[in-house]
C-alpha cells in the first residue's frame, strides 16, 4: 500500500511526528534549507527584476536523493517545516529541488508538536503560501545585495574581510553611538541628604524609616558643592521633624503576558544569563521533541518564533484547572486573562507556552539537560503566572517637614502575592515598609547622611537591552536577533565584557564611514519602514519586486557616490613612525582585531606593531620550550600571539586562546590518519578539542574526538563523539556517531560505567 511522505527539517521533529502519524506515513528530515543563493557570487539578476539563482546546498545531495526516492512511491507529499516565512521558504525550495508534482504536494503547519495539533493539521492540509515565500525572498535578496555590494567597498576603504549588512550595520550603529556618548560623558557632582527617622520616643527598629531631602526653601534640592550640602545638613540636624502629609492607596500589579520570541530572549538573558543564540537553540529542542520515558519523543513547548501573545482556549482552561489545585482558589482570577499583541503581530501563531501545563518542570527534570530544564521552567512559570490573579499592595507616600526642607519617603506593603508566588517581582530598592504615620505626628531624627554622588553615563547595552531596543525600533525581526548579535561580534565590530556590549574602534570607524555615505541604509526609521514593507508583502500581497526596485534606487545612488567620495582609512601615514627593519614610513591599517601599524613596503617588508602606541612586544611569564628564552606578546595579522624573544634565531610561536592563555600543544594519540598515514593528534581550536593529522598543513584531515562511551539511547549502537559548536561563544558538545538516525546530544559526558 502506498504511503504518504512527510518532510520536516530535523530528525528530532521527524521522530516525534512519526509517532503521532503511524505506519501510513513516512517522515523524512531535510536537515534545514536545501537551496540558497550561491556563496561566491551575487546570485541576483538586478537588471531582470532581481531574479534569483538558487543552487542546492553543499552536503544535501544524499538527503535529497533519499527523499526523492521516497517521493516516487508516495500518493501524497506533505511539506511540514516550521510555520513561519523561513519554514514556508524551505517548503517551497524542497518542492523545487525535488521537482515534486503540484497535484501531490500539500502544506501542513502546527504551532505545537502534539498528537492533537499534528492530527488536526493533516485533516485540513493547504498549499504553499507564496506571499510568505515572496516576503522571505525579498528579505533574502535585500540582505544579499547590501552585503555583497557594500562589503567590497569596506575592503577597499578599510580592510579586507570586513562585512556590512542591512540590519547588522544599524545594530552596530546603536552600540557605537552609545559608546561615543559614554566616552564623551563628563560626570557632574551632586549631593543627597538622607534622614533616618522614627516616631517620637520610639526605638523599635521596625518603625524606623528613611526619607530623602527633596526640596529646600521651596526649590528642588540637588547642590553641586559639598559645603552647600553640609550647611543644609547642619540646619536639618537642629530642626524639628513633623509628618506633613500621608497618602495611602491600593495598588494592583498585573502579571506580564506569556513569552513571545524577544521577551523570552530578554528574560533568559537577565534571569538565566543565556545568550540569545543559546536560548533559541534550546527552545528549538524543546519544541521539536524530547524523549520522555515511556511516552517517547514529546514536543514540550509551542513554536518559539512568534510575536503573538494569543493563547488557545484549551491551553488556557488547562492552566485554570492547575492554578487552584496547585496554589489555591484565591490565585485564580474570575475570568481568563487575555493579552493584546502588538500591531501587525501574527495572530495565527500562539505565544510560547508549555504544550501541556500539567507537565511540570519537576516532573520533566529527569529527562532534560540542565539548560533545557532551566529554560522550560522559565517558560512554564511565566505562562502559569500570566493566568493568575494580580498582586495587590498598599502604597504609602509620606512628606516630612523640617526647617525649610521637605523630605519624602515611599513605602509599599504586599497584601496579596498573586502571580508573584510563581513569578517573583524584581525588588524595588526605593520602597520600604513604613510604620503607621499620621499628619502632624512628631518624629525623631536618628541620623543624617549627606553623601556625594556623580552623574553616570548612559548604560551599555546588554543582550536583553539590545533585543528590547531592536524590537522597539522595528529593526529586524525577533527570529533574527540571535543571528544579528552573533554576527556583529564575529565581525569584530563589538565585544562583550561583563555581559555588556562595547563598540570596538573598528566598529566606530566603519559606522562613521557608512553613516556618511549611506544615510538611508543606516537610518533606524528607514530600516523599520523596510521591515513593515516586508510584512506587507505577506499580509497585503504587495508586489515584492516593486519593493526591491524602490530600495535599490536609493541604495545604488548612495553606492555610486560612496565609491568616489568615501574617505579611505587604509594606509594612512603615521607622522614620525618609520619601520625599524627597512626604514620606510609606517602606515595605519585595520583588521577585525583593531588598528595596527604596518610597513608601507608591504608585502616586501612585513613589519607590524600595535596601533595603540604600545610596545612592539611585551614580555610574559611563558618560557619557550625550544630554547628556554622568555616568550613575548606580539600582534599579527590574525591577532595576538606569543613569540620567542630569541627571534630570528628561534622562530617558535604559540597561539593565544580567548581566555588570554596559550593554546596547549597537540596531544599525541595512537590513531593514524587514514588519508596519509601520519599520526593523529588532539588539537584545541576556537570551538574545542578535535583530532587532526600531525602532517598539517600538508594534510588537513580532521575528525571529531571519540570518547569511548556508547550512546545511552535505547536501541542505538552508536558511540558518543565530541563535536565543536558553531558560532561565537558556543561550547562543544557530545553527539552520537549515528546522526542523523540518532540525534542524541549532551553537554555532559556520561560516566563510562553508566547503564547502556
Amino acid at each position: 500500500m502506498a504511503k504518504s511522505l512527510v518532510i520536516v527539517e530535523s530528525p528530532a521533529k521527524a521522530r516525534t511526528i512519526q509517532k503521532y502519524l503511524g505506519p501510513g506515513y513516512t517522515v523524512h528530515a531535510s536537515m534545514g534549507h536545501v537551496r540558497d543563493l550561491p556563496k561566491r557570487t551575487l546570485g541576483v539578476d538586478i537588471e531582470n527584476d532581481f531574479r534569483p539563482t538558487y543552487e542546492n546546498l553543499r552536503g544535501r545531495a544524499g538527503t535529497l536523493k533519499k527523499i526523492r526516492s521516497a517521493a516516487k512511491g508516495a500518493d501524497a507529499i506533505y511539506l511540514a517545516p516550521d510555520p513561519d516565512r523561513e519554514g514556508e521558504a524551505i517548503a517551497w525550495h524542497l518542492a523545487k529541488a525535488l521537482r515534486l508534482p503540484q497535484s501531490k504536494v500539500f502544506r501542513v503547519t502546527f504551532n505545537e508538536i502534539t498528537k492533537r495539533a499534528v492530527k488536526n493539521a493533516f485533516k485540513d492540509p493547504g498549499k504553499i503560501d507564496m506571499a510568505k515565500v515572496n516576503a522571505q525572498q525579498a528579505r533574502r535578496i535585500l540582505d544579499r545585495i547590501v552585503g555583497y555590494q557594500l562589503s567590497p567597498l569596506l575592503w577597499k576603504k578599510v580592510a579586507r574581510g570586513l562585512s556590512a549588512g542591512r540590519v547588522q550595520s544599524v545594530a552596530v550603529r546603536l552600540i557605537a553611538e552609545r559608546e561615543k556618548e559614554i566616552r564623551a560623558f563628563v560626570p557632574e557632582e551632586f549631593w543627597r541628604i538622607l534622614a533616618k527617622l522614627a516616631p517620637a520616643g520610639s526605638r523599635d527598629e521596625a518603625e524606623q524609616f528613611e526619607a530623602a531631602l527633596a526640596e529646600w526653601k521651596g526649590e528642588k534640592f540637588r547642590p553641586a558643592k559639598g559645603d552647600e550640602a553640609q550647611a543644609v545638613a547642619e540646619a536639618l540636624r537642629a530642626a524639628d521633624y513633623v509628618v506633613g502629609a500621608v497618602e495611602r492607596k491600593q495598588q494592583k500589579v498585573s502579571p506580564g503576558p506569556p513569552f513571545h520570541t524577544s521577551s523570552l530572549q530578554q528574560a533568559a538573558s537577565t534571569r538565566l544569563r543565556f545568550a540569545a543564540r543559546r536560548t533559541m537553540r534550546i527552545a528549538q529542542q524543546l519544541y521539536e521533541g524530547i524523549e520522555i520515558g515511556d511516552e517517547g519523543s514529546v514536543g514540550l513547548i509551542t513554536y518559539m518564533r512568534t510575536d503573538s501573545f494569543r493563547v488557545a482556549a484549551d491551553a488556557q482552561n488547562e492552566c485554570r484547572e492547575l492554578i487552584p489545585e496547585r496554589f489555591g482558589k484565591q490565585y485564580l482570577p474570575d475570568k481568563p486573562k487575555i493579552y493584546k499583541s502588538r500591531k501587525g503581530a501574527q495572530e495565527a501563531h500562539e505565544a510560547i507556552r508549555p504544550t501541556s501545563v500539567s507537565r511540570t518542570p519537576e516532573q520533566l527534570k529527569p529527562y532534560l539537560s540542565d539548560e533545557q530544564f532551566k529554560l522550560y521552567r522559565l517558560i512554564w512559570e511565566r505562562f502559569v503566572a500570566s493566568q493568575m490573579r494580580d498582586a495587590t499592595y498598599e502604597a504609602t507616600s509620606v512628606e516630612v517637614r523640617a526647617a525649610d526642607g521637605l523630605l519624602k519617603a515611599r513605602g509599599r506593603v504586599c497584601q496579596f502575592d498573586g502571580y508573584t508566588k510563581v513569578w517573583p517581582a524584581r525588588d524595588d530598592k526605593d520602597l520600604q515598609d513604613l510604620p503607621p504615620l499620621e499628619t502632624g505626628q512628631q518624629l525623631d531624627l536618628l541620623g543624617l547622611d549627606p553623601s556625594q554622588h556623580f552623574t553616570k553615563p548612559p548604560p551599555r547595552y546588554t543582550e536583553a537591552a539590545l533585543v528590547r531596543t531592536l524590537e522597539r525600533e522595528g529593526i529586524g525581526r525577533p527570529s533574527t536577533y540571535a543571528a544579528i548579535i552573533s554576527t556583529i561580534q564575529d565581525r569584530g565590530y563589538v565585544k562583550q565584557e561583563k555581559r555588556a556590549f562595547h563598540a570596538t574602534d573598528l566598529g566606530i570607524v566603519v559606522t562613521d564611514l557608512l553613516l556618511g555615505s549611506f544615510p538611508d541604509v543606516m537610518d533606524v526609521q528607514f530600516t523599520s519602514a523596510m521591515e513593515e514593507k516586508l510584512d506587507r508583502i505577506e499580509e497585503e500581497h504587495i508586489d515584492w519586486v516593486a519593493v526591491l526596485h524602490d530600495f535599490y534606487k536609493l541604495f545604488k545612488a548612495d553606492l555610486d557616490r560612496a565609491e568616489a567620495e568615501m574617505k579611505s582609512v587604509k594606509g594612512v601615514p603615521v607622522e614620525g613612525e618609520v619601520c625599524p627593519d627597512c626604514g620606510k614610513p609606517l602606515v595605519e591599517r585595520w583588521s577585525k582585531h583593531g588598528k595596527f601599524l604596518g610597513c608601507s613596503g608591504y608585502p616586501a617588508c612585513r613589519y607590524i606593531k600595535p596601533g595603540d602606541g604600545g610596545q612592539e612586544a611585551v614580555e610574559t611569564d611563558e618560557v619557550c620550550e625550544k630554547c628556554g628564552k622568555p616568550m613575548v606578546l606580539k600582534i599579527g595579522r590574525r591577532g595576538r600571539f606569543l613569540g620567542c624573544s630569541g627571534y630570528p634565531d628561534c622562530r617558535n610561536t604559540k597561539r593565544i586562546g580567548r581566555d588570554g592563555k596559550p593554546v596547549p600543544p597537540p596531544e599525541p594519540t595512537d590513531k593514524v590518519c587514514e588519508k596519509c598515514g601520519a599520526p593523529m593528534v588532539i588539537r584545541t581550536g576556537a570551538r574545542g578539542r578535535f583530532l587532526a593529522c600531525s602532517a598539517f598543513p600538508k594534510c588537513r584531515n580532521t575528525k571529531a574526538l571519540p570518547t569511548g562511551v556508547k550512546c545511552p539511547r535505547e536501541g542505538c549502537d552508536g558511540e558518543l563523539i565530541y563535536k565543536r559548536g558553531k558560532g561565537r561563544g558556543r561550547k562543544g558538545f557530545f553527539a552520537c556517531t549515528k546522526y542523523p538516525d540518532c540525534d542524541y546530544t549532551t553537554n555532559e559526558l556520561p560516566p563510562p560505567d553508566a547503564e547502556q
